[in-house]
């Protein structure tokens, strides 16, 4: 079996190189500034766990290698501009968006798309960063560098959040896990919730959407889709040519989890539909101390990530899963003394997301 080479060294490419051990497959994390003499990769399958990089001597010869899987659409899905057109020219829902050119746009924007915008950064805003809530009297906040390098919104009043993990195979099949709930505070996923048998309208239109944008890249892999759900139907905010957050449930909750399933995929590896059969609860560890009381119960798995501690960082995540939504509930209830403030609103939203 070819080794396989991630282009990246935090969490994601962590937990592929678990998920190919149990399968003999040798996969290597590596950071954007190693020696390319120091990685098997003329030889190897090259993925990725981050949309875009600087150029290094590695980069620079995994540019020019076949062996790079969706090399050439990582760039593409990273720029929010060339995103949203792909979206358009696919006729995909996605909020009103323009280019934000300049200052002097903006009573056009609020006549064109309401008096609520959305300001993101075409390129390396995540987790809240580079991105602005902004009304009229608000553009003042912008820093000036914005301009031309941000994208505008239509702000969404929307009843909830959910994301689609999915993979295609070379031959063009896909296979789905069913849809996640996430909640999302400061821009920052806390917490997420998948049920095995997903509201059925919504998971056929996701999976339509998620197959028209897979199938029309000719994409290779997993692929998160993160939408918000607007009266009965889907409205796209975002992809993410990867293994995704939302889908760290899957580790302990589907028989096939989202690394394994993208490590089949790109290694030409069968590809069936994962099985999941139990609720799902995963809660993001952010700027938390590591704390092995949480073992206490035995629902809980914890996925440390050896990191540095500091305030807004994914430091690990913990993974509940069980047949029985109420024992998944008196589980959440319980530990939550066992985390800090503010992770109670989003251990009670988890556990109405459970209720019958």
């Amino acid at each position: 079996m070819k080794p396989v080479c991630v282009l990246g060294n935090g969490q994601l490419g962590r937990m592929l190189r678990q998920a190919g051990e149990p399968l003999g497959i040798t996969v290597f994390p590596v950071g954007l500034d190693v020696d390319p003499e120091a990685v098997p990769w003329q030889q190897g399958v090259i993925t990725a766990e981050i949309e875009r990089w600087p150029e290094t001597p590695l980069t620079r010869e995994l540019a020019r290698h076949n062996g790079f899987v969706n090399r050439d659409i990582f760039p593409r899905l990273a720029d929010r501009v060339t995103q949203k057109q792909l979206l358009d020219e696919l006729t995909l829902a996605t909020a009103p968006w323009q280019l934000l050119s300049s200052a002097g746009e903006w009573p056009t924007i609020f006549s064109n798309i309401g008096q609520f915008a959305i300001v993101k950064r075409r390129t390396g805003g995540y987790d809240g960063r580079g991105q602005w809530r902004i009304r009229p009297s608000d553009e003042a906040q912008l820093p000036a560098d914005a301009y031309g390098e941000c994208i505008v919104e239509q702000g969404i009043n929307f009843s909830g959040e959910v994301s689609l993990v999915g993979a295609r195979a070379r031959d063009g099949r896909c296979v789905f896990y069913p849809l996640t709930h996430n909640l999302h505070e400061e821009g920052i996923l806390r917490t997420s919730v998948a049920l095995p048998q997903p509201n059925p309208q919504l998971q056929q239109q996701a999976e339509q959407m998620l197959s028209a944008i897979m199938n029309a890249l000719n994409y290779v892999g997993v692929m998160a889709m993160e939408c918000f759900i607007v009266d009965d139907s889907l409205l796209i905010n975002e992809l993410a040519p990867r293994v995704h957050n939302s889908g760290h449930w899957t580790q302990n909750g589907a028989s096939i989890s989202q690394f394994e399933l993208h490590l089949r995929a790109i290694l030409d590896l069968p590809l069936p539909t994962p099985v999941v059969s139990t609720p799902s609860v995963m809660i993001n560890l952010i700027g938390t101390e590591l704390n092995y009381d949480w073992l206490a119960w035995p629902l809980i798995h914890l996925h440390w990530y050896d990191k540095e501690v500091r305030a807004g960082r994914k430091v690990g995540h913990l993974n509940l899963n069980d047949r029985d939504p109420v024992l998944l509930a008196e589980t959440l209830q319980a530990i939550s003394s066992h985390l800090p403030s503010e992770y109670q609103s989003g251990l009670v939203w988890a556990q109405e997301k459970l209720a019958p």
